[in-house]
């Protein structure tokens, strides 16, 4: 893909994303990121359109477009060699929200029928993918290792499942060794698997049907697909070393798994790997952080190319030889309505106890909401929390005699009633509270409390990988900072209010000795109304200002704490508010001290007091001290305070990104430049204490030597402050993902 053509289909899906924060949803226009008389503008206009049928089907029937409409739009799209493919995509992204015929939907699009039913023989939908008839099975059964299947020579039978037999096998083209999946009729959706390139998914190089007559399948149109070999099993293997095993041995349990699964098939583990030392050095809750970190940015990158999973089982998640997670058999299950059958025992599906209840719901119903991708997080969740506690969170197994529809309407109840104390004492009593929560989000009964996307549960999972961030995140209720919450104004008050009060009598008395003593009686009450009628402007606009620029701060954590929503861009803009609150807390007195020390000898002056001009010096050189003072000292409580108490309320509700790590370490550095200003008080009021003449330092000495020595020891604290923000930022920019796809 040329880089012009990357940027605008980047673009676009991202302008996409950002649409959806917004109420009501308004979709961004694809005219306006198709360009203009290029060579790349048809294949462009292709993927824009691919993006947009996505989001569009995806998110609300209401808004779904069909192809016809994006052809009558845009003529030029009759001459995409992908013309056929998006019309298939349209039939799957309709039959997910309702039940649709393929023959009735080809009505709509008759030329493209053969197209579209070549295309669909791919997924095991109405008359396409035929059953596996017995013969069929049994021709599957007596494949052995040393036979030779096409271009594949068998060499270890790796298992077998519903979707047909998997060999390691080499590829004699190639000289390589591939994971070879042998099916009979049964769907193996290639072409969605091989669009996807991600390090945490399985690689789908390609598949072949083959002749009937050199396999002894019948006619059952027996189907090849060949996909990265990986040797070190899968999460069955996982969770059966959970459970004989003690959670006590960390990231060894996974290890143990892996190298079983590869002494079971004659493979020698690595020797030296730095992927194994890292997770041999994490404990077990870090651990299950650890793999399901990497299995949601999978899901994200799947999403984000249109293809959900609706899958998740341990069965489909394999490991390389170092221990990496990867997601596999991606969009092989139809998302529509299963047919019931008496016995759920007898369907062996392994599947079914990893379903979200909307899809539970729509096999009860086909005419309930499609699954979306918070289906797939549901899903990825309950397995994360299995491999964690050893068991599944919801005890509803499929009982001995029940029908399918009554095994589903039990097990949607029990999902709906949530996660039970029996199954959270189940935890392992290390398990951070970050943790926990997270997969309690994951495991919520309504969609949309669930995390939004796997970028955020990503992002969540990064969070409890970094003890550091997850205490900031997540504080035990004892702790200061969780304390603290709610206490916002009242701190913010005290730690604005004494540097300014100190200030305050500083200015007082350096002004009392060398300017109003010096006065009459007359300019000295002028004096005074002066400053009367400035502070009692300058304070209550002062607070007013303050007030203004933190008022997310100051009102969102304290809502969504009593269970009040908020949209990503909402929360985007609290927390970055919430970084800048310790820099509005110092730059409004900052400049409110120094716009003083100009309009008060102003004012002074047009009340027809008469003062020196070095009297206006002295005035100003004070005034700056103070500024100095509301500048430095008050920055760092603050910042510490909303770091490790307002901030993690907001970042808990997910949404982060690039941005806010960027906002991070940008208040890191910004906290050198006032931890510069606080060392340099004390050598700004000796620096004004020069500009007195010699005979008046003995006024002015007492408030000097106070600064002074008041300012170092200000300068120890702030330091010590200094280095736990900068600590708390780290670690929080740290645990932020970046988005790369």
């Amino acid at each position: 893909m040329t880089s012009s053509r990357a940027d605008a289909v980047a673009r676009f899906a991202a302008d996409w994303q950002r649409s959806l924060r917004a109420e009501p949803v308004t979709p961004p226009l694809i005219a306006d990121y198709v360009p203009d008389g290029t060579q790349v503008r048809l294949a462009v206009l292709t993927d824009l359109l691919r993006i947009d049928l996505r989001e569009r089907w995806g998110r609300d029937a209401d808004l779904g477009k069909r192809i016809a409409e994006y052809r009558k739009e845009f003529p030029e799209v009759e001459h995409s060699p992908e013309l056929a493919d998006l019309v298939c995509e349209e039939f799957l992204a309709r039959r997910r929200h309702a039940p649709l015929a393929v023959e009735q939907f080809l009505t709509e699009y008759p030329e493209f029928a053969d197209a579209v039913r070549e295309r669909l023989a791919d997924f095991d939908i109405d008359a396409f993918g035929t059953a596996e008839t017995t013969e069929a099975v049994a021709a599957l059964a007596e494949l052995d290792p040393g036979q030779r299947i096409d271009d594949f020579d068998l060499i270890t039978d790796l298992g077998s499942g519903l979707l047909g037999r998997v060999f390691l096998a080499r590829q004699r083209s190639m000289q390589r060794l591939v994971a070879v999946r042998l099916s009979a009729g049964r769907a193996a959706a290639p072409h969605t698997m091989a669009q996807l390139d991600h390090a945490h998914i399985v690689r789908v190089f390609d598949q072949r049907v083959l002749s009937t007559d050199t396999t002894r399948l019948g006619a059952a149109a027996p189907r090849l697909v060949y996909m990265q070999y990986l040797p070190g099993g899968t999460a069955v293997g996982v969770l059966d070393q959970r459970h004989t095993g003690p959670e006590s041995d960390g990231g060894a349990v996974l290890l143990r798994a892996i190298d079983t699964a590869m002494a079971a098939k004659g493979e020698i583990r690595p020797s030296d790997s730095s992927v194994r030392a890292e997770i041999a050095a994490l404990s077990w809750p870090e651990t299950v952080a650890w793999v399901g970190r990497r299995l949601a940015d999978a899901l994200d990158y799947a999403e984000h190319h249109g293809v959900l999973h609706h899958d998740i089982k341990p069965a489909n998640v394999l490991f390389t030889a170092e221990g990496i997670p990867k997601l596999a058999d991606f969009a092989l299950r139809e998302s529509g309505p299963r047919p019931v059958v008496a016995d759920p025992a007898a369907q062996a599906d392994d599947s079914l106890p990893y379903q979200s209840p909307e899809q539970l719901a729509r096999l009860l119903d086909p005419a309930a909401p499609a699954p979306g991708t918070r289906s797939d997080l549901y899903a990825l969740g309950v397995l994360l929390w299995e491999m964690l506690s050893g068991a599944n969170p919801f005890d509803d197994a499929p009982r001995t005699g029940e029908s399918s529809a009554e095994t589903y309407a039990r097990m949607l109840d029990v999902r709906r009633a949530g996660i039970t104390e029996a199954a959270l004492s189940r935890l392992p009593a290390d398990t951070p509270a970050a943790l926990r929560r997270v997969l309690l989000d994951c495991l919520h009964a309504d969609p949309e409390q669930r995390w939004r996307n796997g970028f955020e549960l990503a992002g969540q999972l990064d969070l409890c990988l970094d003890a550091r961030a997850r205490n900031l995140t997540d504080p035990p209720p004892a702790s200061l900072a969780y304390r603290g919450r709610g206490w916002l104004i009242p701190f913010a008050a005290v730690c604005i209010g004494v540097p300014n009060a100190l200030a305050s009598w500083y200015n007082i008395q350096l002004n009392q000795s060398l300017i109003v003593d010096r006065m009459s009686a007359a300019d000295q009450d002028r004096f005074a109304t002066v400053g009367l009628l400035n502070n009692l402007i300058a304070f209550p606009v002062a607070a007013l200002l303050l007030i203004f620029l933190t008022r997310r701060p100051l009102t969102i954590g304290f809502r969504l704490a009593r269970g009040r929503a908020y949209s990503a861009r909402t929360l985007a803009k609290a927390r970055r508010d919430t970084l800048l609150m310790a820099d509005w807390a110092v730059l409004v007195p900052f400049g409110f001290w120094l716009v003083a020390g100009v309009i008060w000898p102003l004012g002074l002056a047009l009340s027809g007091v008469e003062l020196p001009p070095k009297t206006f010096l002295h005035f100003f050189a004070a005034q700056v001290v103070c500024a100095a003072i509301a500048l430095a000292y008050p920055f760092f409580p603050i910042a510490v305070y909303a770091v490790r108490s307002v901030y993690p309320q907001l970042l808990v509700r997910g949404g982060i990104g690039p941005g806010d790590e960027r906002q991070l370490r940008k208040l890191a550095r910004r906290g050198n430049f006032y931890l510069g200003v606080a060392a340099s008080v004390p050598l700004l009021g000796v620096a004004g204490a020069t500009f007195v003449d010699a005979e008046d330092l003995e006024l002015v000495i007492v408030p000097v030597r106070m600064l002074s020595v008041g300012g170092i020891l200000a300068f120890v604290v702030t330091y010590r402050l200094f280095r736990w923000l900068e600590a708390d930022l780290l670690a929080l920019a740290r645990a932020i993902p970046q988005r790369k796809r």
